[in-house]
This record gives structure tokens, sequence and C-alpha cells, in this order.
């Protein structure tokens, strides 16, 4: 195993059966579905890159439709099964081991398209591009996206995320951006540090456990370099939802 191997297994021992992958929370998952407004009864819902499930389970319960829960990491399908099995709602979860640039799903046929903490391994404008033609007529598609929140980001936050996101903007581009693809956008909400906390505090107890069982600091301390950056320069950037409308 080289060390490209290592990072990799360390990083999905990391990430194994967190409770999320991204920012958000359930609290913020039914605020934007509020936001969404009246569905259809029983609608078609996608979340993509679902991880766990931890957007897909409370979709399906607040919805009362069928969620097709798309993800490519088989054991993160698993997880999502058992959750949606112990909420009570695995009659209306699909998972659906799919890539989320080439979902195998027919144009309009999907009410609402979800994706939390996802877009950003496409980039904005092509999961507009990718997903809008998924939506029925008078369907949402709800993503959120890592942004810049400060015209002059910190050299330390822009050179982790140009490593990873070189193609991170700003609010304001984004909606441009939104707008010059024929979505209205219906609202915008910047997700508070609660929903930070709900992804990193889990994740730092893990690599915690993980050093105390001896793995590698030097490749725990690249699996957290996110961690510290947000604590050292959490307000240069942030995550904003988006609720996003086709126009005509």
């Amino acid at each position: 195993m080289d060390v490209t191997d290592d990072r990799a297994a360390v990083f999905w021992r990391a990430h194994e059966d967190l409770p999320r992958e991204a920012p958000g929370s359930e609290a913020t998952t039914a605020l934007l579905l509020r936001l969404v407004g009246p569905l259809p009864d029983e609608p078609r819902v996608v979340d993509v890159g679902c991880g766990t499930g931890p957007s897909a389970v409370p979709l399906a319960r607040l919805t009362g439709g069928r969620v097709v829960a798309v993800d490519l990491h088989p054991p993160f399908l698993e997880r999502l099964r058992e959750r949606a099995r112990a909420a009570g709602v695995g009659d209306r979860v699909e998972p659906l081991r799919a890539s989320m640039d080439a979902l195998p799903l027919a144009p309009a046929s999907v009410d609402l398209v979800w994706a939390e903490g996802s877009a950003y391994v496409m980039g904005f404008d092509a999961a507009l591009a990718a997903w809008g033609p998924l939506l029925r007529p008078g369907g949402t598609l709800v993503l959120t996206e890592a942004e810049w929140l400060v015209p002059d980001p910190s050299p330390e936050a822009r050179a982790f995320w140009d490593a990873g996101y070189p193609a991170m903007r700003t609010t304001a581009q984004n909606v441009a951006a939104a707008q010059g693809a024929g979505f209205t956008v219906a609202a915008g909400y910047v997700l508070p540090e609660t929903d930070w906390a709900a992804y990193y505090e889990p994740l730092a107890r893990r690599l915690t456990q993980l050093r105390a069982e001896g793995v590698d600091a030097g490749v725990l301390a690249e699996v957290g370099a996110e961690i510290e950056v947000r604590a050292r320069h959490g307000a240069d950037y942030g995550y904003t939802a988006y609720v996003l409308r086709p126009r005509g």
C-alpha cells in the first residue's frame, strides 16, 4: 500500500458511520423544506450525494413522498438502509448507487432535487445543468454550496479551499450564475455555525480515537486540517443553501 492508499484508508476510517458528511442539521433540512413550499401529494424526491441519509430520511418523513437516495459509496448506502428502517421509512427510501453527474433518471420525472454538501463535487454550474432537467414543471432544486463570505479571504483559507475546490465563488457570483442558468432564486440561507459543529464534532472525536489507536498522526492531521482552518478562518467562508426554481 503506497502513501496515497494510506491516506485514503485513513480518510474512510475517519468518516465511517459519521452522522453526516457535510455541514447541516435536521433543523436546517426542515427549514429549507418549508421554504420550498407546497409539494404534490407523495412527491418524488431525489437526494444527490445522500451519504448515510441525514437528509434522505427526514425528507421521506416530512414530505410523505418517495426518496431516491444517490451515492457511490456502498457502505454509506447500507447505513442509509439501516437508518431508514429504524425511522420507519424504509419502504419510501430507495438507495441508488450512481454517479451524481450521470443520474439514471428520466427528464422531468422529479418534484424535488435535494443536494446538501455534494454539489461542490461537480461544481455549482455543472450541478445546475445536470439536475435542473430532472425537474417536473413546478419542481424545485435545493442545494447547499461552499462560498466565500468576504471579498478578501485569508491566505490560509484560500489555499485550503483552492486545493480542493478552486471554483469556489462568492454568494453574489453564485446567485448570478443560477439566474444565468435559467433559475429563480426563491430563497437563500447561510448555514449557522451549529451546522458546522454537527459535522466537525463527531469527526474530531473519531480522529482522537484513531490517534489513540496509533494511526499515523501526520495523515490524521491532513484529514482533520479542515477543522483547524474552520476554527481560525470560519468567518471567511460558509455553506449557503439555495432554493431554486426553473423559470418558465
